[in-house]
């Protein structure tokens, strides 16, 4: 990696190509960071030839509180022996934020940023305004060995390997079994179940994120991607949509209408769904693994009873395709990692986060990601202004426009 370093981030490793740049002796670096555990914070790194002298990496990431990140950087420094430091930057909390900060910098020139991390849906557009640089060689076959296809399918633009997976995620159905002894296989299953406790007066609704954010997109995605559609055509040069978006619009619309929908819905994001269902108004969540320790913590007496299923599928007996999303928990993207005993501990539901992951919905690949995700949000939030035909052929021709560089973003 001469003159540049890996890039990394929660969903991706990237290399910026190299930069005029005061530092000494950039040489060759090479950072690897291992999937970190949520419980541990693990972490590994690979040198190559030295460097002719000390140098600082500024590490440009999301904020992490629990201290993994800051662990892991300096565990990769110290295995240097001397050759360079990792100076860890936070990154506002906001992903629009986090990816708005670094792709001006990076426009205007900046060569202090050394490691970036991007969410799952930036690197098509970094790659193509040529901020980052594909992995190639031995740096790629290292970076890719013993990676999930899954989340390693996100990092691939025009058929090059132009980030490296660091963590992935997926949403799982978390439950009650108090109230409901069999998990629902589908969504028409699940709201069925809802609506049956909502006439007991139980506890009754679908915690699911539907505000005008990239989490309603995320949701539309899924079902659309279920239901065997998707946004974009496989070039990502038009909307491909459908029967199938016709079809999630439908299921949003329906949830959104009926008594299982919490009435907070179209302001909702996942960890206002996490604090409804610890607050035990809810029998179901579509929700990341981070949900699982905070509801330990929480609220042991309802952890006793709070369990987890696939995500519901559109149809019956075709699985559901769940996106993989840079949100709380950070399941790892190495294979190994999930026979750890550490992971066994803080994931019992590991082989299920396998599968999805491995069988995950990749969000449109496209360097015009964020003005299509503005404009589905603006289209399909709140759920309940949703009218599945009219709503799919807006989408149709305002996806469109957006790809085309018609049109005003919403």
């Amino acid at each position: 990696m001469r003159g540049g370093v890996d890039k990394v981030r929660a969903g991706h490793r990237v290399r910026r190509p190299a930069a005029r740049s005061s530092r000494k002796g950039a040489g060759y670096v090479g950072v690897m960071l291992a999937g970190v555990l949520a419980a541990a914070g693990l972490a590994a790194c690979g040198t190559s030839s030295a460097a002719t002298g000390p140098v600082t990496l500024n590490f440009y990431f999301f904020p992490d509180h629990s201290g993994a990140i800051q662990e892991a950087a300096n565990n990769c420094g110290a295995q240097s022996h001397g050759r360079y430091t990792i100076n860890y930057n936070i990154l506002p909390t906001a992903a629009d934020q986090q990816r708005l900060q670094m792709a001006r910098r990076v426009a205007a020139g900046d060569s202090s940023l050394d490691i970036l991390g991007l969410d799952v849906t930036w690197e098509a557009e970094f790659a193509q305004a040529g901020w980052i640089r594909p992995w190639t060689g031995t740096y790629k076959q290292q970076a890719i060995a013993g990676t999930l296809k899954g989340p390693l399918n996100t990092a691939i633009w025009h058929g090059k390997l132009v980030a490296v997976p660091y963590n992935s995620n997926t949403q799982l159905l978390w439950y009650r079994s108090d109230l409901v002894k069999t998990p629902p296989k589908t969504w028409a299953q699940m709201m069925s179940d809802a609506e049956a406790l909502a006439r007991q007066g139980k506890p009754h609704l679908i915690e699911i994120q539907g505000a005008q954010y990239e989490g309603t997109v995320v949701w539309f995605n899924t079902l659309t991607a279920s239901a065997g559609g998707s946004i974009l055509n496989p070039t990502s040069t038009a909307a491909q949509l459908g029967p199938p978006a016709i079809k999630a619009l439908s299921i949003m619309k329906q949830l959104a209408t009926s008594s299982a929908a919490d009435p907070s819905l179209g302001v909702q994001m996942e960890d206002q769904n996490r604090l409804a269902m610890e607050a035990g108004s809810a029998a179901f969540e579509l929700n990341y693994p981070f949900v699982y320790p905070a509801m330990k913590a929480d609220n042991p007496k309802l952890f006793k009873v709070f369990k987890w299923a696939p995500y519901p599928s559109v149809y019956p007996g075709k699985p559901a395709r769940v996106n993989a999303a840079v949100k709380g928990g950070l399941p790892p993207t190495l294979a190994s990692v999930y026979n750890n005993p550490q992971m066994q501990s803080a994931y019992p539901f590991r082989h299920l986060i396998l599968a999805q992951v491995n069988n995950g919905a990749v969000r449109p690949k496209t360097p015009l990601y964020q003005v299509v995700s503005t404009t589905i949000s603006h289209l399909v939030a709140p759920p309940a202004s949703i009218n599945p035909v009219p709503t799919e052929q807006s989408l149709r021709t305002q996806v469109n426009n957006a790809l085309q560089g018609k049109g005003l973003t919403p």
